[in-house]
């Protein structure tokens, strides 16, 4: 048998994997869709190579088989999103921690690390189940081990293994009800098998393959009559996902911190770092117990009902998508399946993400007292990146409408993903929304209604683009406190501010800048002026829409609508608190009116 890999060293094992990455990386849109187990949610094939993607960047041929192994471990944990890919990070530092530091291996000391590494995967998991990932895992570890296959050429064994490999993969249809129901194999299981094809392919070409190989011998269709609508089997709604840089880090002790906070609990604990994964319905409950143990890196929350509803039961082939700080009611994101990016807030040594994990009341009260106030973080390329692939696999187009260029750097990572996106052929139109908070919302819900009318993306575009010079947004600064903070206001004018009761009302120009309305001396003084604004408007224009947006001001809030609705003549579109974000600047109390004036004339749509 030919063969172009005779040794297993360093140089081997790096390009092997890297190959078996691509493999998976190529076959994404397979993995995604016969995804039903443990939540037919869709985005294995998102969530591996996601992590594949990671370790082809950040990983390194080193001297030694084990310390290539490492940085394959390393990068694996960095990057690891989902069940199964916590499993195969786990597998991965297993596999690292049995080798021996020895510039070459043989195939019999391969598969001995390879059988001792699927103990770590299985360690990890609170209840491990057969018939997924850990299943094929093992077979392929015991068929490397295979005493009654004596021949010692690393092709001949792993050919060998692969053919068991193959065996089990098939098998996990029937192993589990929901997969024989589908008709599908578990696609954890077929994303390891996939990575040892594509092991196996550089073992025998030499060469690292960029083009998408169709393995036929291990392709399950995915039967397109599963269509499961029955939202009812899923318990817990937030897959929640985090790593821990620490020292000391137990994989007991943490379990047991989340024992009873919901299910799929993994824990894969590495030399100085921890993957963390659960469903669960208290986010912010498992972050506030996972922050005593460490610095927290890269928390994610993924909402699974929404995405299971993408996958079974899409409303429009047009994706709407805005981040956090755009305020809209949660009944709307969920009937419009309007797709949200959280920022996230960095305060001292925690990560916070934006309306997940902290509220606004919350993440003022943590700063109260602090002379440092929080700051927001932009979500970083590869989140922008993992949620447009995501995207790009059930919908035909994607508009998405982002907070102020002028106030964030979230504006150019959407454009510069978008970019690299677009040119697989998939079309996404960035809107520099020029505003944040509710007026940002407005306009969102405005796409949202039109894409329900049946309006097509480039008249969305237009639509939108044209109503953002006629939004407004008006806040009134119930305190400076964070103004001072924050360094816009010096500390002496804000003490001569409380002195006189000075109640700034803050707005953003027609760039998106922030900019100084107007000001007043008094909290009543401050709506009065408002007031005065929004009846200037009325004498020559119609309001399309508006909302009031508070912080941690639910009264006040209601209280202003009350008096805004007499003057427009109708209630508001709605009434919501804003992100911890806005919280951060606006401060304690602010209230805010937001507003869309109706067009001149109305476009005529062709």
């Amino acid at each position: 048998m030919e063969e172009y890999i005779k040794t297993l060293d360093s140089d081997s094992i790096y390009h092997g994997f890297i190959n078996g990455a691509r493999k998976i990386i190529n076959n994404k849109n397979d993995l995604n869709s016969i995804n039903v187990f443990p939540v037919q949610d869709g985005d294995t094939g998102n969530n591996l190579s996601s992590m594949m993607r990671t370790i082809i960047d950040e990983s390194e041929k080193k001297n030694t088989v084990k310390k290539t192994m490492e940085s394959f471990s390393e990068a694996a944990m960095k990057g690891a999103r989902g069940n199964s890919g916590i499993i195969f990070a786990e597998y991965f530092y297993g596999l690292s921690a049995e080798l021996a530091d020895s510039a070459v291996i043989t195939i019999n000391h391969y598969a001995r690390a390879s059988i001792r590494a699927v103990d770590y995967a299985f360690s990890s998991i609170e209840n491990p189940v057969e018939g997924t990932i850990l299943t094929v895992m093992r077979e392929w570890g015991y068929a490397l081990c295979d005493e009654s296959h004596e021949k010692t050429e690393i092709m001949s064994r792993m050919h060998h293994a692969v053919e068991k490999l193959n065996d089990a993969l098939a098998k996990t249809q029937y192993q589990l009800e929901v997969l024989r129901k589908a008709r599908v194999v578990d696609a954890g299981a077929k994303g390891f098998a996939l990575f040892i094809h594509g092991i196996l392919e550089y073992f025998k070409t030499g060469q690292v393959c960029d083009e998408k190989i169709i393995d036929q011998d291990i392709s399950i269709p995915f039967s397109k009559d599963f269509v499961s609508h029955d939202l009812e089997n899923i318990k817990f709604r937030y897959c929640t996902e985090c790593l821990i840089e620490g020292k000391d880090l137990k994989e007991d002790e943490i379990k047991k911190d989340l024992e009873g906070l919901g299910d799929s609990l993994i824990v894969a604990v590495g030399k100085k770092t921890a993957r963390i994964h659960i469903h669960t319905n208290e986010p912010a409950k498992v972050f506030s117990l996972i922050y005593k143990k460490g610095k927290v890196i890269s928390p994610k929350v993924d909402d699974m009902v929404k995405q299971r509803e993408i996958v079974v039961n899409r409303k429009y082939p047009i994706a709407i998508v805005t981040d956090s700080i755009a305020d809209l009611p949660f009944k709307m994101i969920e009937e419009e399946q309007i797709h949200i990016v959280n920022l996230s807030l960095l305060y001292r040594d925690s990560t916070f993400i934006d309306r997940l994990t902290v509220t606004p009341g919350e993440i003022l009260d943590y700063s109260r007292n602090d002379p440092k106030l929080p700051t927001s973080s932009q979500p970083d390329m590869k989140q922008v990146d993992n949620l447009f692939s995501y995207l790009e696999s059930y919908y035909e187009s994607a508009i998405v409408i982002s907070v102020s260029r002028e106030l964030s750097g979230t504006c150019n990572t959407f454009m510069k993903s978008a970019k690299k996106i677009s040119q697989k052929g998939f079309k996404i139109s960035v809107i520099d929304s020029r505003q944040n908070s509710g007026a940002q919302g407005l306009l969102v819900a405005k796409a949202a209604r039109l894409l329900k009318k049946g309006y097509h993306h480039d008249q969305i575009v237009r639509e939108i683009e044209d109503s953002i010079p006629r939004s407004k947004i008006l806040v009134r600064v119930n305190t400076l406190d964070n103004m001072v903070k924050s360094g816009r206001l010096s500390t002496r004018a804000g003490k001569i501010g409380r002195i006189i009761g000075l109640k700034p009302i803050v707005t953003l120009d027609q760039e998106g800048k922030g900019d100084l309305e107007t000001i007043a001396f008094s909290s009543r003084s401050s709506i009065k002026k408002i007031i005065r604004h929004l009846k200037k408007v009325l004498k020559n224009n119609q309001i399309e829409s508006y909302n009031i947006v508070h912080i941690n001001n639910l009264q006040g809030g209601l209280e202003f609508a009350q008096m805004i609705s007499k003057i427009i003549g109708r209630e508001p579109d709605y009434i919501e608190e804003t992100s911890s974000i806005v919280a951060i600047s606006a401060g304690e109390g602010a209230v805010a009116l937001s507003y869309v004036k109706k067009a001149a004339t109305p476009r005529k749509m062709h």
